[in-house]
């Protein structure tokens, strides 16, 4: 007996004469693999995978200091002994403190909103680089990661933030109704954070050296936002300074975020110490980064983790 062996149809029609590749798939409703979705359609998805943001949020703060003895204590000590070492440097033997009341909690208060601006752009740095397992392992939204380390850098920043509170207690300065300023100044700060962080994690996943480079840029930036002195001091000292300069460190996004909480949190720093319209700066450096970085990296979602 013979046994004859049939070759079953094509699932498929061949190309037609002079039909591209392109063409074929799409007649039979064959995508691109990690297509960058429509803008709306991309913030739809991200708000998606809101719960993931959070949970690895919270995952990655807890396991940050997970090895160490003191555990989670490291969360507040660290931004406080960064504060007393600019305090012994630039309050003590460079007296920067002179004529600024209640400067440890000046001080202390610009450290730690300095911290929260840096470590959320140092992140979102690595947010790609660091994570090309996650990436290409699985399908996500990629500005899910700098935005949840940004999170993170919030969450740190609220544990530091009992700290600050027992410290201007101590130095004796009074609730305030102006402490609940301090909410809008930090939601404003955070969609400034993600912004910058989602234009550096475009920027490290090309060009991973740059994380090299962030270190002496955010140290530059933090020795003009005012951080350890006082701006408005400065220019009244230093009058002969052009006067553009005074315009231009005053409206810098790092002294805006700290300027207002100083005003927020500290009774001794008066609006006059505040650049016009600082509200307006602010919310102004939040939708431009906050916008124009979420745009600028959604442009390159489909390079994430590739090549």
């Amino acid at each position: 007996m013979s046994q004859v062996l049939h070759t079953p149809p094509p699932t498929t029609a061949p190309p037609a004469a002079g039909e591209d590749l392109a063409a074929l798939a799409a007649r039979h409703g064959l995508t691109v693999s990690g297509a960058r979705p429509s803008l709306p359609e991309y913030l739809r998805q991200l708000w998606a995978r809101r719960h993931f943001i959070g949970a690895f949020a919270t995952a990655k703060l807890t396991a940050q200091y997970s090895q160490a003895k003191l555990g989670q204590l490291w969360q507040v000590m660290t931004p406080l002994l960064n504060a007393a070492v600019y305090f012994l440097i630039f309050g003590v033997l460079l007296g920067t403190k002179k004529g600024i009341p209640d400067y440890v909690p000046f001080l202390v208060t610009g450290v730690f909103i300095w911290t929260f601006t840096q470590s959320s752009i140092m992140a979102g740095t690595r947010a790609i680089s660091g994570n090309l397992g996650l990436v290409r392992a699985l399908h996500f939204p990629r500005a899910a990661l700098p935005v949840s380390f940004c999170l993170q850098q919030l969450q740190q920043l609220l544990f530091s933030m009992a700290a600050l509170v027992v410290i201007l207690l101590a130095f004796g300065v009074p609730p305030a109704a102006s402490w609940v300023l301090a909410i809008p100044a930090l939601v404003l700060q955070f969609t400034f954070n993600a912004g910058v962080s989602m234009i550096m994690a475009r920027l490290g996943a090309k060009i991973p050296d740059i994380a090299q480079l962030m270190p002496f840029a955010l140290r530059t930036w933090m020795y003009i936002s005012g951080v350890m002195w006082s701006i408005d001091q400065l220019v009244g000292k230093h009058g002969d300074l052009p006067s553009w300069v005074a315009p231009v460190l005053q409206a810098n996004p790092a002294a805006v975020y700290i300027d207002l909480m100083r005003f927020a949190l500290i009774d001794s720093f008066h609006a006059s110490q505040l650049p016009d319209h600082v509200w307006l700066l602010a919310l102004g450096w939040a939708l431009l980064a906050g916008a124009g970085g979420f745009i600028y990296f959604w442009k390159a979602e489909e390079t994430y983790g590739r090549g």
